[in-house]
């Protein structure tokens, strides 16, 4: 008894002294006295800051106060209140305070900048391009911050028009108690224009310097910008085969005899090869198997090439890529294909070979209708296979052996803050495949498809986002039976409409096998909010519909509904949904879970 009652003191001694030091951690290190505008009491209060224990003398309370009236004097100098009056103090009594007595006094207001040139000035357009650049306006206030950022914009329009080697002197800032002003006068060198010579690579790899030079963003001989070498730094990065990548001017004493500076790159390549292996199990599509090897920059240019080899009832396949980036010119890649493969659906089988060959062209900040996230594709596939399904009406078995000559364009926009987890923007896709099918008969047809979503983040961390996405699809010319099972429509599962299995959106034939059809809608709206920076929960609302005619009939949607947990993985969250049929048919499972990495759109 007489331990429980000593620990029971104990602790309450314990949580005493914890609640006192919480109010005391709770004060301000000093008060602060005197009539300021509510902006600026609030900055001094900020950098004065809160103290961490209680004062427990006089010289104490004085050593706080001084050092508050420094914080103070700091923040009243860098907002413009140069006749200032700060008396540092310390209360009466047997637990003394610490006090800051503050007069502001009048805002002092900005008067005329003016740019002093050590040595030659530039010439006229960077001299006016730097006086442009400070933009104080005269009888605004004289923020020390203001006169600092002005200082960095000059220096950044003069470099812009080729002067790489400009340095800043130390400025002068005249402040004037009479008329009350701020006057700052920056004293620069620009030196003399830097013109460019061809990418000097420094580091021993992989990479061809010859492949390298046709990525410069500028001329030979065109004066130095530095927006064109942060470019070819971002061109090298965009490959995906260096580990980390440096570019530089070079010194000014590596001028070459003609007058040039090179450009100094040096990377850091990733591994030679790689191999990745990966399984995944699908309560339609059973188990799966992937494994993968990938060779980088074997032909010097940065490119990748890959083997990829998959087992699994839905998708089996032996593929073979090669990506050459920065094709014939910058921020074009051009990507070959070969597969072999076969395909197991509840709607057909399908087995065969395919080539094809697309060149996707990105558009970056400063290029067509200045937007970002720009990509155009455009190419072609040949397909040599063979198509087991049902035929319609009399249910009996079809093959068909087929030649699918396809073309490609495709146009995507992202203008989203986030590829795997967004919360704000917006993105549109839209894809055209004009088709020629030759094998029993010739059939041409043009395969048309198209994508919104959009993210509307509420609150001031973005923790809740309302996302939409409508998607939109229609085979023009042939009727069902004529279109092969594989190129038609089909709808159902984690990336199309959830609370439905794979393929179990639409029409049916008498056998319950999917027909598939020539149009598609789906549409899908989720309410995502973060709890914690690792934990999130969604609620979700999918709908979908395949018609037999060439555009989408509103009439037949199937709805699904559920929820969702998301873990944050750093780079992206992982995604487990549960989602019930709204609108469901014999047969229909009364639940479907999905697990992937990213959101649903």
């Amino acid at each position: 008894m007489a331990r429980l009652v000593y620990a029971m003191t104990a602790g309450a001694v314990f949580c005493i002294q914890g609640l006192c030091t919480s109010a005391f951690a709770a004060e301000p290190k000093a008060q602060i006295e005197g009539t300021l505008p509510t902006d600026l009491r609030a900055a001094v209060t900020r950098a004065v800051g809160v103290a961490d224990k209680p004062i427990e003398n006089r010289f104490e309370a004085r050593r706080r106060a001084r050092e508050a009236a420094e914080d103070a004097i700091s923040v009243l100098r860098s907002e413009g209140y140069y006749a200032y009056d700060v008396e540092p103090d310390v209360g009466e009594g047997d637990a003394p305070k610490a006090l800051v007595k503050i007069a502001p006094g009048p805002r002092f207001v900005l008067g005329q900048a003016h740019i002093d040139w050590i040595g030659a000035p530039p010439d006229t357009g960077a001299a006016q391009a730097a006086q442009a650049a400070v933009a104080l306006t005269p009888g605004r206030p004289g923020r020390s911050a203001d006169v600092v950022a002005a200082e960095g914009r000059l220096v950044a329009a003069i470099q812009k028009r080729g002067y790489a080697d400009v340095t800043i002197n130390p400025r002068e800032v005249i402040v004037d108690h009479a008329d009350k002003t701020v006057s700052p006068d920056y004293r620069i060198a620009a030196g003399a224009i830097a013109h460019l010579d061809s990418i000097q690579l420094t580091t021993n790899g992989r990479t061809h310097p010859e492949w390298m030079q046709q990525l410069a963003p500028w001329r030979h001989g065109d004066a130095y910008d530095p927006d064109a070498v942060a470019e070819l730094e971002r061109r090298l990065l965009d490959t995906g085969v260096y580990e980390s990548v440096t570019v530089a001017l070079a010194p000014a004493a590596d001028i070459t005899p003609d007058g040039l500076r090179p450009v100094v790159v040096s990377v850091a390549e990733r591994q030679k090869r790689t191999i990745e292996l990966g399984a995944s199990y699908d309560t339609n599509a059973g188990a799966g198997l992937d494994a993968k090897w990938t060779r980088y920059n074997l032909l010097g240019r940065a490119d990748t090439f890959s083997v990829l080899g998959r087992i699994s009832n839905l998708d089996s396949r032996l593929e073979t890529d090669l990506s050459l980036p920065h094709w014939r010119t910058a921020q074009q890649t051009l990507a070959l294909r070969a597969a072999v493969y076969r395909t197991e659906t509840p709607a057909y089988d399908q087995k065969g070979v395919m080539a094809s060959a697309d060149v996707t062209r990105r558009w970056g900040h400063n290029a067509i209708f200045g937007l970002t996230g720009t990509y155009f594709t455009w190419g072609g596939s040949l397909d040599v296979g063979r198509t087991s399904e049902v035929r319609i009406g009399t249910l009996t078995p079809l093959g068909r052996d087929i030649v699918t000559l396809a073309g490609l364009a495709d146009m995507a926009l992202d203008r989203s803050d986030d590829p795997l987890d967004p919360r704000r923007g917006w993105r549109v896709s839209a894809r055209v495949e004009p088709t020629l099918l030759t094998g029993v008969g010739t059939l041409p047809y043009l395969k048309v498809q198209s994508q919104v979503s959009a993210y509307l983040p509420f609150g001031p961390q973005a923790d809740t986002v309302l996302a939409g996405r409508v998607h939109l699809g229609s085979i023009l010319n042939g009727t069902v039976a004529e279109i092969p099972a594989p190129q038609r429509f089909y709808a159902g599962g984690g990336g199309s409409v959830r609370g439905f299995g794979f393929q179990e959106v639409g029409p049916r034939l008498a056998d319950n096998t999917p027909q598939g059809g020539l149009s598609l809608l789906e549409g899908s709206v989720e309410l995502r909010h973060w709890l914690n920076d690792r934990w999130g929960i969604v609620g979700f609302v999918d709908a979908g519909a395949v018609g037999g005619a060439q555009f989408p009939n509103f009439r037949e949607l199937s709805i699904g509904a559920g929820l969702g947990l998301r873990y944050n993985l750093g780079f992206g969250p992982i995604r487990i949904d549960v989602a019930t049929p709204l609108t469901s048919r014999r047969g229909q499972a009364p639940f479907q879970a999905y697990v992937s990495i990213g959101q649903s759109f």
